[in-house]
């Protein structure tokens, strides 16, 4: 008859719900622990990698207007400024140590990837030299 009252107070407070929470929660905690342990003890060592193509990447479209070069043969030094149509890029600006035209030639060439008589073309109308 005891054991009764005892379950009719128990049922009447709702306390059977509520007494095992705090036994689900130590266990949670407990199981969640030995789960990070597991994670953090993995190794970071990855077998996949990503393999990236740098020739692929689209490069945008410039059109060149211009370009002048200062070369300066005591410093040994060539500056050469490219003034181009594109909204996002007005004037490109670089430096080569050579002073001489088909070498400064080959490396504008190079850098702006056009052919060498393209870049001939847009130098012509130009003095260069200090």
């Amino acid at each position: 008859m005891l054991q009764s009252r005892w379950f009719k107070i128990l049922h009447s407070l709702g306390l059977e719900f509520w007494l095992p929470l705090p036994l689900l929660g130590l266990a949670f905690w407990v199981g969640s622990g030995f789960v990070m342990d597991w994670v953090i003890s993995r190794s970071n060592q990855t077998t996949k990698y990503l393999k990236v193509d740098y020739q692929s990447t689209k490069e945008p479209n410039i059109i060149i207007m211009s370009i002048k070069a200062e070369i300066n043969k005591s410093q040994g030094i060539s500056r050469v400024k490219v003034k181009t149509v594109s909204s996002v890029l007005k004037e490109l600006e670089f430096e080569f140590a050579t002073t001489e035209l088909s070498q400064l030639e080959a490396a504008i060439s190079q850098e702006l990837r056009l052919p060498i008589e393209n870049v001939r073309e847009l130098m012509k109308n130009q003095n260069i030299g200090q």
